[in-house]
């Protein structure tokens, strides 16, 4: 724990003004002995952006996924509390023995929160909130909300704005990248499975990665799984979300990305009619695979002023042909058999150029 700061007494000054000085030995005791309370490789969860009120943005997260996550599995079952109450009765008669199994119990205690089904954990970004998940599958959860929001066009919450499920993490480091993602990405793309597919890639906080190169690594990741997984920019089957927080790479394979509104839950309620009455320039453009930019709610993070070019859509580097899913945008990418990174920034850059994800 910080030690205590001296400091020369000022006139007018009161007893408010040192508490400034205990703010960061607060905040370190907050987070230990609870096991992992901050993003970081080998955890799963639900990534969550929102408008600048983080606080309220993880209440309504917690509400949100405690009614659906009891829906699917079931009331959420209580841990270590329950079990440990009968042997602590034991050394009642010797003080010092009930003392300690006292503070073991206490010490137990304080690993609830991080065994808990559902616990906010420190993201590393501004206005954004992640929730670590247990004993779930994040993104059947996530669709499961969206799918029902989308039916029934009930409004139920007012600050989260885009719900991402996150199967996986790893180091934020091409080589780590790679490696972990060639096994992460089987269950979708490897033969015998195939599907159409885009890649969405967003980076905050971090500097050291390459957009293009990272995209390129992971296309051509899927391509090599099954020579069969087609790109479609405009209804994919299959969306690999990519979202970078400092050193962590966060992973997930998601679907009705495109209809659910980028799993956009303040979008996602719009009835078609609402869809109807936006500028023409937001309005989609089926006819030329053009998607509406719907996510006007989204400001940018203070500390990712490049929100547009982070944003990336993408076509694996082996692709010869790509079907009735082709776009004219996307023949250019595969001229010649390979996708050159160069063309797919413009084009999905072009694609994005209105939108602000957070």
């Amino acid at each position: 724990m910080a030690a205590r700061i001296q400091q020369s007494p000022q006139p007018g000054g009161g007893k408010r003004k040192g508490k400034a000085q205990y703010v960061q030995a607060k905040r370190a005791r907050r987070w230990d002995g609870g096991g992992p309370r901050q993003l970081e490789p080998g955890i799963q969860g639900i990534l969550i952006t929102c408008n600048m009120n983080e606080r309220k943005c993880v209440e309504e997260a917690y509400s949100l996924l405690n009614e659906y996550g009891d829906d699917m599995y079931g009331p959420e079952k209580q841990f270590a509390d329950k079990d440990q109450q009968p042997s602590g009765s034991e050394g009642e008669d010797d003080d010092v023995e009930a003392a300690l199994k006292k503070e073991v119990g206490d010490i137990k205690a304080s690993t609830e929160m991080r065994l808990r089904r559902f616990q906010s954990v420190e993201s590393g970004a501004n206005n954004v909130v992640f929730i670590r998940t247990l004993g779930i599958e994040p993104e059947k959860l996530v669709h499961h909300i969206l799918q029902d929001i989308y039916k029934t066009k009930k409004k139920k919450t007012r600050v989260i704005l885009r719900m991402l499920p996150i199967s996986g993490t790893c180091k934020a480091f091409l080589e780590d990248m790679k490696k972990y993602a060639e096994t992460f990405l089987e269950p979708w793309f490897k033969a015998p499975n195939k599907g159409t597919f885009q890649i969405v890639y967003k980076s905050r906080n971090n500097s050291h990665m390459n957009r293009e190169e990272v995209i390129k690594e992971l296309a051509g990741i899927v391509g090599s799984l099954n020579s069969e997984n087609k790109v479609d920019l405009t209804n994919p089957q299959y969306t690999v979300v990519v979202e970078i927080i400092k050193a962590v790479c966060c992973l997930s394979v998601v679907k009705d990305y495109m209809l659910f509104r980028k799993y956009n839950l303040q979008e996602v309620v719009k009835s078609a009619k609402d869809l109807s009455q936006l500028n023409p320039k937001q309005a989609v453009q089926t006819g030329n695979g053009k998607e509406a930019k719907l996510e006007s709610g989204d400001k940018s993070s203070e500390n990712d002023p490049a929100e547009g070019k982070n944003n990336q859509q993408v076509v694996p580097e082996n692709s010869e042909e790509l079907g009735p899913t082709e776009s004219i945008s996307e023949t250019h990418l595969v001229n010649e058999g390979v996708a050159k990174p160069e063309l797919a920034s413009q084009v999905t850059e072009r694609s994005e150029s209105n939108e602000n994800d957070l």
